[in-house]
């Protein structure tokens, strides 16, 4: 993965925020999973410091479905950003993920 400027973190988790407060986010790995299989997620979030069977699974699901996923932040980024403590996020909205997609060139 391309290395994410300082700035470019910030503006990302606040997008996550904004996405968060839109209601198209879904949290949690079972239902981030369950996304990923229905093709409704377009964007995944997970934490570098989480489980690696964790890390594996979504690696191997985003990558199966080709969904960008983006593993540069830690669960407590993360949990700031959408104000609670998550470790794998699925962004469910074009827009959204497409402004964070541009986020991370």
């Amino acid at each position: 993965m391309t290395e994410i400027t300082e700035f470019n973190k910030t503006k990302l988790l606040n997008a996550l925020g904004m996405a968060k407060k839109a209601g198209k986010i879904v949290t949690g790995e079972e239902l981030v999973i369950k996304s990923i299989q229905a093709e409704r997620a377009r964007l995944v979030f997970v934490a570098h410091d989480g489980a690696e069977n964790l890390i594996k699974r979504m690696t191997d699901k985003t990558t199966y479905y080709e969904i960008p996923m983006i593993d540069t932040f830690s669960t407590a980024e993360l949990s700031h950003a959408i104000g609670s403590e998550r470790k794998v996020i699925a962004v469910q909205d074009k827009g959204f993920a497409k402004k964070m997609e541009s986020l991370m060139k």
